[in-house]
Order: structure tokens, then sequence, then C-alpha cells
């Protein structure tokens, strides 16, 4: 099987794989020159070496050229601190030359032959004057790149609403798909400023309970149902999905009710409703009463026209 290691270009951004060749010893935290589509860059290893099959390796692995050596890292520092002076060069051209971009980072390759500014806007830019312009103060060559506004956001770093530091630039290393159908699954207020992050668009996290909320919905039974509980008929009005019931509107006295979905019974359309169940009473030992001297005598005088009906039927008919 082939081997591979893991290796990241900067802090919270993805990993990419690449051939080992015959170095041997690299592990994690080493730092390594490597050969890309974009020429040498410097680069850590996050994934030691490992074998992988040949069917999970897509396209041709790019080699790790050698262990990165202290001039390396040196030269690597000396160019990462001019980057600072680089983007205040390239913001200042751009408000003399009334550019509709906002520019967001600069960063130097390995070797510092090229320099690629990233920046957002709205629109399409022709910024051909602006790169002959930095060319010629940078002594370098330009790159620009257009990215969106998660993009500028992961760079600029901050603060959710939730306290902590945003997950984009502190742990999340690729943006997954985010729609408002997540938001509507959790039963989330749909106002924009409440389910929306400080980058304006929909929340990361609005993705991460995403599928226990379609799991956990698929078992209750949906919103509008007639329902059958032990007080009465009912609708169901909403879902509580964290504790996995259903919240009922009582029928008989406009009343709500949070039960378990073991709790009651989906009533069908069409069929008759069940009468509600009355209460049992407590079973109670049944003791003979004697009856008093009044309750005899109004029985004898019931049993007496009884009696003689009787002895009518008896006696034989006169001749």
């Amino acid at each position: 099987m082939p081997k591979i290691v893991g290796i990241r270009f900067n802090p919270v951004t993805k990993i990419y794989y690449f051939d080992p060749q015959k170095i041997s010893g690299l592990k994690a935290e080493d730092r390594v020159i490597v050969q890309t589509a974009r020429g040498i860059e410097l680069g850590k290893i996050v994934i030691p070496i490992r074998h992988v099959p040949a069917k999970e390796i897509k396209g041709e692995l790019k080699p790790v050229v050698r262990r990165a050596t202290p001039l390396d890292l040196i030269m690597a520092q000396d160019y990462k601190a001019s980057e600072a002076s680089a983007l205040e060069t390239c913001k200042q051209l751009v408000k003399d030359m009334d550019v509709p971009m906002k520019v967001v980072q600069a960063s130097y390759s390995f070797d510092g032959s090229r320099l690629m500014f990233a920046f957002t806007s709205d629109q399409r830019v022709d910024f051909r004057d602006l790169v002959k312009e930095l060319a010629k103060s940078l002594k370098t060559r330009i790159e620009m790149k257009q990215i969106g506004t998660r993009d500028e956001t992961k760079v600029i770093d901050g603060y959710g609403r939730c306290g902590r530091q945003l997950c984009c630039s502190s742990w999340l290393t690729e943006f997954h798909p985010v729609s408002i159908r997540m938001a509507k699954q959790q039963g989330l207020p749909l106002a924009p400023s409440e389910i929306s992050g400080v980058c304006g668009r929909l929340l990361c996290c609005l993705a991460y309970e995403d599928k226990m909320y379609v799991e956990i919905r698929k078992k209750l039974p949906k919103v509008g149902k007639r329902v059958q509980l032990a007080e009465g008929q009912g609708v169901i009005r909403g879902l509580n999905i964290l504790k996995e019931m259903v919240i009922v509107e009582l029928e008989d006295n406009q009343s709500y009710v949070e039960v378990s979905t073991e709790e009651i019974e989906l009533i069908k359309p069409g069929s008759k409703p069940k009468p509600k169940p009355k209460p049992k009473e407590p079973a109670t030992e049944k003791t003979p009463v004697k009856p008093q001297q009044g309750e005899r005598s109004r029985q004898g005088e019931k049993e007496k026209p009884k009696q003689r009906e009787k002895r009518r039927r008896r006696r034989p008919p006169k001749r």
C-alpha cells in the first residue's frame, strides 16, 4: 500500500496529502518543504506517515521535497512580517485608484516569489491596472483572489453570539452548506437577526444538529394530527424535539398538555370518536343488611296477593 502524509499550510485550513517518498521519521508538527501546483511551499505535518489503500488516493500525490531547515524558517518569518506593510500598500493604492474592492489579506509564498491578495467585492472588478502598480511597488509577482464573506470573517476572526471564538477561525476547516430548512427543522425563529452570524450568512452551527433533528422528527407525529389521550381528544400543536414529546391542545377545555408518544393514539380520518373513559370507583365489600320490622310487613303485603292467585289456580272448578 502507498504511504501518505497530511500537511496543513495555514492554521485551521484544509489538510492536503503528499507522498513522503524516502524521507523517514516524519512526525506531527514537523516542518517540511513540499512541491505544490503553485510552486514550492512550507507546510506543517498534522498526520504522520501512514499506509492507505490505493483506491482511496485520487490523482497523483505531490512529493515532499525535504525537511525544513532553520534558515527556511527564518526566511518564512521575514516574509510573514512583511505581509502587513504589503497589505497597507495595497489598500492605499485601491483607495487612490478608486477600485471597488475591500482588501482583506496579503500572503507571501515560501520563497517570496509570489504575493497573493485576498479581497471581497459585490461586483466584478477589473484590477489589471492595480496589479501593475503593485508589481512596480513591491517588486514581486502579484496575484488577486476574490473571496466570500465567510472567508473574510475567517481571516478577521471574532466572537459569536454564543460568546466563544468563531468556529470558522478556531477549528472549522471547511464550510458546509447551510439552508433555511435547517432553522425550520429545529423550530427556530426565522428572523435574520436570530439565525445569522457575524458574517451576515446563516449560522454554521445550524448544520451541527440537523441530522439528529431529522431522525427524531421521523419518530414523532406531525403537527395538526388529531389524537386520543386519557384526558380526551386533542390536536397536536407543537413538538419538543429534544424531549421527544408532543404538545397537544385538548378539545374539551382548550388547554395544552405535553405528553410522550406512548400516551397518545392517532385518530384516523373518518373514524368515530371514542368515549371518554369513566373513572373507576373503588371496590367496596357489600355486607348483608337485615330488614327492619316495617320492611318485613311491607314484603308480606306484596307476597299475599301472589299466594292467593296461586291458590285460585290450584282449586278445582265448582260443578
